[in-house]
């Protein structure tokens, strides 16, 4: 059956109902520091056996390397090593920056990872250039038979899978392929199993633009781009890094933004055919601290957002200053006994 124009728009009562579920006003702190004062970004969190695991990036000066982390309360991370390095040669020699694929997406859930063809599976944005995101930069993937092993991941040989130079490449999408999240979609919602969603840039007349779009596959190998256009589009500025989480009849996105308010922030949108998207124009799930000495001052995004035992953990990239470190905040003040 067809949505009506009324389906399609997620109503503003449902809206602040996600925010009120998903709101986390209780900044926990830095969690996980780069060594020797390298940055680190992009945190993706699951649960395998009984430890949670946070696969993250490291920049260290030269390109993008995924290492690995684990803990026991969602609060004190260890660090583990590395599942994707640099290599000697090839299109991601200097960039494998990597998230996480087909984590079980219900909120409140158990957060753990689902295997396809035996196998665990993570994207990751990769390049050949040296530098902090260098263009053009493009997805991969890769897998393991173990994800809470601190050991290299197998790359797929036929990577990347997208680029910014295909055939059929849309325009928002032009420039450089960022960070990706893949869910599992059951129900095939689309009419493909799995479905992933990833901000693209486009630079015109040197003004830079990400939005987000999605791809659909089969077999998580052969990559098909979903419509013709992005599905979350702030005209200006940043729109990146998605997290896809089922809320009840709801498919709630969290991403962050950049340029189009001030600062850079978390916040979210609502569907329910995961192609139509209905975004909170309301407070931001993450902002920067007001204090200019607070580790998060300059900027709170790039959000990776667990429910468990009740309580909602939103972990994030804050950077201050030129240092960049992993936070968290959560719903439950743990300052307090």
């Amino acid at each position: 059956m067809l949505m009506t124009m009324s389906d399609k728009i997620v109503s503003p009562e449902q809206m602040q109902a996600v925010y009120d579920e998903a709101k986390t006003p209780y900044k926990y702190g830095v969690i996980l520091r780069g060594d020797e004062g390298n940055a680190v970004d992009c945190p993706s969190v699951f649960r395998h056996g009984d430890a949670w695991f946070m696969v993250y990036v490291c920049m260290n000066k030269v390109g993008y390397e995924t290492h690995l982390a684990t803990s026991r309360d969602l609060l004190k991370w260890e660090p583990l090593g590395k599942l994707l390095k640099f290599r000697d040669a090839g299109w991601d020699k200097w960039q494998a920056g990597g998230t996480i694929s087909l984590q079980d997406h219900t909120w409140g859930g158990p957060a753990t990872l689902q295997q396809f063809n035996g196998r665990y599976w993570m994207t990751y944005l990769g390049g050949e250039h040296q530098g902090y995101e260098t263009d053009p930069l493009s997805i991969g993937l890769a897998w393991t038979k173990s994800p809470d092993k601190a050991e290299e991941w197998n790359r797929l040989k036929e990577n990347p899978r997208l680029t910014p130079s295909q055939p059929g490449v849309r325009d928002f999408e032009s420039t450089t392929l960022y960070r990706s999240n893949v869910i599992w979609d059951r129900n095939e919602t689309l009419g493909h199993p799995f479905v992933m969603f990833y901000n693209g840039k486009q630079v015109v007349n040197k003004r830079s633009t990400e939005r987000i779009g999605m791809a659909v596959s089969e077999d998580m190998v052969n990559w098909t781009r979903y419509g013709d256009a992005p599905v979350i589009d702030n005209l200006k500025g940043i729109s990146g890094d998605p997290q896809i989480v089922r809320m009840h009849d709801l498919w709630v996105m969290f991403y962050f933004g950049h340029v189009w308010k001030p600062k850079a922030f978390d916040t979210f949108a609502c569907s329910r055919d995961l192609v139509n998207w209905t975004k909170w124009d309301g407070p931001h799930l993450i902002e920067p601290s007001a204090e200019v000495s607070a580790f998060d001052s300059t900027f709170a995004h790039k959000p990776w957002m667990i429910k468990h035992d009740g309580v909602v953990y939103h972990f994030y990239c804050s950077v201050h200053q030129s240092e960049r470190t992993i936070a968290v905040a959560t719903s439950k003040d743990f300052s307090k006994p």
